[in-house]
């Protein structure tokens, strides 16, 4: 059984804790990030990511649950005041009993699985966490294979999106890479193994409609930017440009919602086939 160690101040150990919540630099360099909630850590241990500490709140009894996964996990235990506890969930009320520091797993593209049902999805420059993690729930509901986050974008384990995911953050790889070209390589060395993966990017001004394409086969799905859209290098890289038909007063879709949409269309077609 581990030892548990105890804090009751904002020490050294602490504050590098606090800055995993807002600085994507530092939980980079620590290769560290921040986990609260009974269905993300759940699932953060069923798919085998690495744990690094708990933290809990040493002056309440544990749930069975909290208690069960003290005794469960060989790892440091941290036994934390309430104030400092709520200081790094973020939360002024309904603190969590417990916290997880979780390793960040490697930007590498042979992280996501590539068959015959291959169903990835490109999310290019996205400038909100939230709707990462948005995307990320989806792909896990609709079967998707993983997520490529490409260019300058906001982080996958920023707080914000790992809420968001509910959890799917765990159980879908996501993977970070600064340019399409990486991607496009990892596409053609796909191919050339057999796999013959179909690039569709999605744009109001797109030339088919969604519901008009073949999805049943391999297929990498590219959204965009939530104000400029896709990136010239990613239309150009695309087999074909979709459209969502919408009606009424808005323009386009929320790029989170355009995501959920055409990997509904693309799993609603694997049913049928």
């Amino acid at each position: 059984m581990m030892n548990t160690i105890r804090i009751s101040r904002a020490n050294a150990r602490f504050q590098q804790w606090e800055a995993l919540l807002r600085n994507r630099n530092k939980r980079q360099r620590a290769g560290e990030f921040l986990v609260q909630g009974v269905r993300p850590i759940n699932l953060a241990i069923e798919h085998g990511w690495p744990i690094r500490a708990v933290l809990y709140d040493g002056d309440r009894p544990l749930s069975r649950w909290g208690a069960a996964l003290l005794e469960r996990l060989e790892t440091d235990r941290v036994a934390l005041t309430p104030e400092l506890l709520g200081q790094l969930s973020g939360k002024e009320q309904e603190v969590p009993e417990v916290l997880a520091v979780l390793a960040l797993p490697d930007d590498d593209l042979s992280r996501i699985p590539v068959d015959a049902s291959f169903l990835g999805m490109v999310f290019d420059r996205p400038s909100s966490p939230g709707n990462i993690g948005s995307v990320v729930r989806s792909l896990d509901a609709f079967g998707g294979s993983g997520l490529i986050v490409t260019g300058h974008a906001s982080d996958p384990y920023d707080p914000k999106s790992v809420r968001a995911s509910t959890g799917s953050l765990f159980a879908v790889p996501v993977v970070r890479v600064s340019s399409h070209q990486q991607v496009l390589t990892w596409v053609k060395e796909q191919r050339l193994a057999g796999i013959e993966i179909t690039v569709v990017g999605t744009d109001e001004n797109g030339t088919a409609d969604i519901a008009d394409l073949d999805l049943a086969g391999p297929t990498l799905l590219a959204i965009g930017n939530e104000t400029t859209g896709l990136s010239a290098g990613w239309q150009k890289a695309c087999d074909v440009i979709a459209s969502i038909p919408i009606g009424g007063s808005a323009s386009s879709l929320n790029a989170a919602s355009a995501a959920t949409v055409t990997l509904y269309e693309t799993a609603r077609q694997r049913s049928l086939a």
